[in-house]
């Protein structure tokens, strides 16, 4: 990571912590267990990628961090909301994340179960704080809930999640269990909805937010969809070949037999898949010039982080 990146990361992690910790719900209002595990999840650690991303987005399109920071809490909210879920015994079940015990071994699982339903839901009460912020357009603000919830849904996040849940068990090797055709059909539609439609929608968001031109969205939305594909791509293979201390999990893919880059292309060919996409990601910035070079070295940075 870059020194220059390395400080916007800690500058936008100060920012966007600061706001979490004034928008979420206080540990002594009642029913004060869910909100002790909002807050539990939401300040386990991160690298707060995706707000940095909504106000990346701004910022390439002359916004403002102050103009978007409800929707980048928002996004993080949304994230962390999937990660316990996707923990609980019926998905992943993974006992650790981020080096922590996991909501639902902290708090059982009910109460995981409602933390994660109630991030979700204050994070659309966060969005809509968006419409109030001057400079930035009611329409637009309203666009914006139209456009995460979609990343989010069905036809995004929980879509990919799905069919990732159906690749199980080595289930995905059995054509007849597989309705995209091809296990390599399969794996692209997971990766771009599981991972890079909130990676995607992060950027246009903040882009959004911040009045952007139709080219600018346009961009920002090829560069969101190949650095999401690169981002779940080092994932798949730092399961494989992380240290398991920094990852901070105990890395299940390979054990639950599921359908990921390593599994069906090799180390290999998955780094050269990853590189292609950071590639993609840097052609797309084009129209933006000098002001995206931040985005120039996060996508490179996705090639060589290691947890």
């Amino acid at each position: 990571m870059t020194l220059r990146l390395q400080k916007y990361f800690s500058r936008t992690q100060k920012t966007v912590d600061r706001a979490l910790r004034r928008w979420l719900p206080k540990t002594s209002q009642k029913p004060s267990v869910i909100h002790k595990a909002m807050r539990y999840s939401v300040f386990a650690g991160g690298k707060r990628l995706r707000p940095l991303l909504v106000i990346a987005g701004a910022e390439a399109c002359g916004g403002k961090a102050k103009q978007v920071l409800p929707t980048a809490c928002a996004l993080e909210m949304i994230h962390t909301y999937s990660l316990i879920h996707d923990d609980l015994p019926a998905m992943d079940d993974d006992d650790m994340r981020r080096g922590k015990p996991t909501s639902h071994k902290v708090f059982g699982e009910a109460i995981a179960v409602l933390a994660g339903d109630a991030l979700l839901t204050h994070a659309f009460s966060l969005l809509s704080k968006n419409a109030s912020i001057r400079g930035v357009s009611p329409r637009a603000a309203a666009e914006v809930i139209g456009l995460v919830a979609s990343a989010a849904g069905t036809g995004g996040m929980i879509g990919g999640q799905v069919a990732d849940i159906q690749s199980d068990e080595g289930r995905w090797r059995r054509r007849k269990n597989n309705p995209f055709g091809t296990p390599a059909r399969l794996l692209s539609f997971i990766h771009q909805n599981k991972t890079a439609a909130l990676i995607q929608a992060s950027l246009l968001a903040g882009a959004r937010l911040a009045g952007g031109t139709a080219n600018q969205l346009r961009a920002l939305a090829s560069y969101g969809k190949n650095i999401g594909l690169a981002f779940q791509i080092m994932d798949d293979v730092l399961d494989r070949v992380g240290d398991k201390k920094k990852l901070g999990k105990k890395g299940s893919d390979q054990a639950n037999r599921k359908l990921t880059y390593p599994a069906l292309y090799g180390l290999g060919k998955s780094y050269r898949k990853a590189r292609a996409c950071v590639a993609a990601a840097h052609a797309s910035l084009a129209p933006f010039g000098a002001k995206s070079a931040l985005l120039h070295e996060l996508a490179d940075y996705l090639l060589v982080r290691d947890y």
